[in-house]
């Protein structure tokens, strides 16, 4: 009797070893674990297995964590739920909507009941590949087989809705569900506020961040940034400001990322002196800088055009040890432009090539944006035709250049291109390449290119 006992808590330690080097994502000291424990006597658990298909399904491929399931039975384990649920996750986290079904009907014949888990997981699977109305009629089975959703089965719901564009059903749906008795949890107020804000109902999400107020529970870090960042988004900076207010009042610690939301936020709508401000509150707070913050205290500098603060910017990222990203190296590119100084956005888009950076469409299309507001044509032609990637961006600021250089044919060239490889065209594009060719006395092309234009509109 002591024996088995003195073995259940071995077994126990082992399972705590292997979870605990499975967390730090060092399953090769988690597998030596169970090699040692084997050449000891002690015989892992099909907890064990659990564990290991877990972290194999996080953090290598379901494949290897399929492969374990082959281990397990050839131990003389038998699989529960939790290993199958583990599968199903694995293969969810990856969209792989086929292998969990598989899975799920594998689960099935190997006489393993489901359990709510496994309803949920699949249906967040259907969910995430853009099938709601299949992630629907799995919560319909949870409830069929004589399950009880949990508060995670509606998260899910909601979430899932959201996601995928249905934002009124899944406010509709959280109404229902709170008359029916469900008391959301904070999560459940998080997912629907992001749902909201994403979607750009900012009075709805507003209304909700205040519901949630009132019911007892508490916002956190999250519902507060996610409000914040839909205020700026829609240039609601007073809000924006407001929301920072109630979040430092209750008490949240204003971390780095949420700093560079607003002072992001601030720049980009032109209010530069606010955003100084933060930043200075930001650096007396001590908090330490990343490569976001130096990313937003560049583009602050460049809007001041202190341009000899921002290379000190870089040396001091490079002091740091940090590594600047594309995004650095366009900030600095596309300030050069706003600022008229073409050549010093050229030297440094060429030196951000020879860094490993030689596909930046953003940054090249700031070049040719600046070269056109420059009356450069010529160069700006020559970049644009040497450029393998453009976007909308980059055919708008082209056919805006030749315009006003009072080039309408090469800038009816462009638009055609442009609509010839499926971009989305501007109607001021179309209108000013139209107005200049019938001013210019060309009406014929002009009615040529809007029959063009037209056609264009119905395919899409």
């Amino acid at each position: 009797m002591t024996r088995m006992i003195f073995r259940s808590l071995s077994t126990r330690l082992l399972n705590i070893c292997v979870a605990s080097f499975c967390r730090a994502k060092q399953i090769e000291k988690a597998e030596s674990v169970i090699i040692d424990g084997i050449r000891l006597g002690l015989l892992p658990n099909a907890v064990t297995y659990n564990i290991l298909i877990d972290s194999y399904g996080h953090f290598v491929s379901i494949d290897a964590a399929y492969a374990v399931l082959w281990r397990m039975r050839k131990a003389g384990i038998d699989p529960d739920v939790v290993t199958f649920n583990s599968l199903i996750a694995g293969a969810t986290r990856r969209c792989l909507l086929s292998k969990s079904l598989d899975l799920f009907e594998e689960m099935l014949q190997t006489g393993i009941h489901p359990d709510v888990w496994s309803y949920n997981t699949l249906m967040d699977c259907f969910f995430k590949v853009g099938k709601p109305d299949e992630a629907y009629v799995v919560f319909k089975d949870l409830i069929l087989n004589n399950l009880s959703p949990c508060p995670t089965t509606f998260n899910i719901l909601i979430n899932g809705l959201c996601q995928n564009g249905y934002i009124t059903n899944a406010l509709m749906m959280f109404r229902s569900l709170q008359r029916l008795g469900f008391v959301p949890q904070l999560a459940t107020y998080n997912t629907l506020i992001g749902g909201l804000c994403k979607a750009g109902r900012l009075a709805a999400a507003r209304r909700a961040l205040k519901e949630l107020g009132k019911s007892g529970l508490m916002p956190n870090a999250i519902t507060y940034t996610t409000v914040l960042k839909c205020c700026f988004r829609s240039r609601k900076l007073e809000q924006g400001l407001d929301i920072m207010l109630k979040m430092k009042n209750s008490g949240y610690t204003f971390d780095g990322f949420a700093y560079c939301t607003v002072i992001g936020a601030l720049v980009k709508t032109g209010w530069i002196k606010e955003a100084a401000d933060y930043m200075d509150e930001m650096t007396r707070n001590g908090i330490e800088r990343d490569i976001v913050s130096y990313n937003t205290l560049l583009n602050l500098y460049c809007k001041q055009r202190k341009f000899e603060a921002v290379y000190e910017l870089f040396h001091e990222i490079e002091k740091e040890g940090l590594e600047c990203d594309e995004y650095t190296h366009t900030i600095l590119i596309n300030g050069l432009c706003k600022a008229g100084d073409i050549e010093g956005a050229m030297r440094h888009l060429n030196y951000m090539n020879t860094v490993g950076f030689d596909s930046n469409l953003v940054a090249f299309n700031c070049v040719v944006d600046g070269l056109c507001k420059a009356g450069l044509i010529d160069h700006a032609i020559k970049m644009f035709e040497s450029m393998e990637m453009k976007d909308s961006f980059t055919y708008s600021s082209m056919v805006h250049g030749l315009c006003r250089a009072r080039r309408f044919h090469s800038a009816s060239k462009i638009l055609r291109s442009s609509i010839r490889n499926g971009m989305k065209m501007l109607k001021a594009d179309a209108r000013a390449v139209l107005d200049g060719l019938s001013n210019s006395g060309c009406a014929s092309e002009a009615r040529w290119l809007r029959s063009k234009i037209m056609g264009a509109r119905l395919l899409h």
